[in-house]
């Protein structure tokens, strides 16, 4: 019995009459890029209104608070954002040749990150690895931080599971971190997450939770990795599901940021 090993299906179309998130107002256009991983479906929505240069990314498809703060803003002042749809749960989970696989989406951006968080029930195959790998470079190549000089996502947690505490010393992501300011005023889970020094410092100023990542950070396939890596600053916005009025406020403090060191390449 002969099995049909089905590849890496990209295909990038004008409009997408199925989105999750539907524009939210008419002058909103959208176009989108599909990828086939085996049995799993994702489309990548990239929504735009008056392009100036900024561009959210999404990765997980369930936290929706992001999402909606991202649009907030792009009603007021114009950007894109690009939100990942696949059946609104976090990981991605499908099968391959009868073995079950599950990864974050977070963790397809180096090879290493693959390899190693990569779920599955026996032994991984070199074939999976390599489809993941190109769904990471299809989505990078989608976003295109190369046109915006930026990483920008926007990512959502649970009340007290994971914020800025998680990154002090004795705390399980402590290693993660290079430095850590904390507003203690703040809702400790709502948080700013760079790479770049200079970021870090005028987050600092701007009195909100911020952590830069450590130059010795853990190769986990992450974004936050694959943009340090390649030299590219990151911003990562963290909010507590729900907290939407302060997802958007940290949105307009990290563009802020982006701005105060010329970070922002215009659209040409």
């Amino acid at each position: 019995m002969f099995k049909i090993i089905p590849q890496i299906i990209l295909a990038l179309i004008v409009f997408v009459t199925h989105a999750q998130h539907p524009p939210v107002f008419d002058a909103m256009t959208s176009d989108s890029s599909f990828i086939t991983i085996y049995d799993l479906n994702i489309s990548l929505v990239k929504y735009s209104y008056k392009p100036n240069g900024i561009r959210f990314l999404v990765v997980h498809d369930n936290e929706d608070t992001g999402v909606k703060a991202g649009f907030d803003y792009i009603r007021w002042s114009g950007g894109e954002l690009v939100d990942s749809q696949y059946g609104g749960v976090r990981d991605y989970n499908f099968s391959y040749m009868d073995d079950v696989y599950r990864i974050d989406p977070n963790a397809i951006y180096t090879e290493r990150g693959i390899n190693t968080r990569l779920k599955k029930d026996e032994f991984s195959s070199n074939e999976v690895e390599k489809t993941l790998n190109a769904a990471g470079k299809q989505i990078i190549d989608f976003y295109n931080p190369k046109s915006l000089g930026y990483i920008l996502t926007l990512h959502n947690n649970a009340d007290g599971g994971f914020g800025i505490a998680s990154y002090l010393p004795g705390y399980d992501l402590a290693s993660a971190a290079d430095s850590v300011y904390i507003n203690f005023e703040m809702d400790a889970d709502d948080m700013l997450y760079v790479t770049d020094l200079k970021l870090f410092n005028s987050l600092k100023k701007a009195n909100v939770n911020v952590m830069l990542q450590s130059k010795f950070v853990e190769n986990d396939g992450s974004l936050s990795v694959y943009a340090m890596q390649n030299n590219i600053p990151y911003i990562n916005v963290e909010v507590q599901h729900g907290h939407q009025e302060e997802n958007l406020r940290l949105i307009e403090i990290a563009i802020a940021a982006l701005q105060e060191h010329n970070l922002i390449k215009k659209p040409g």
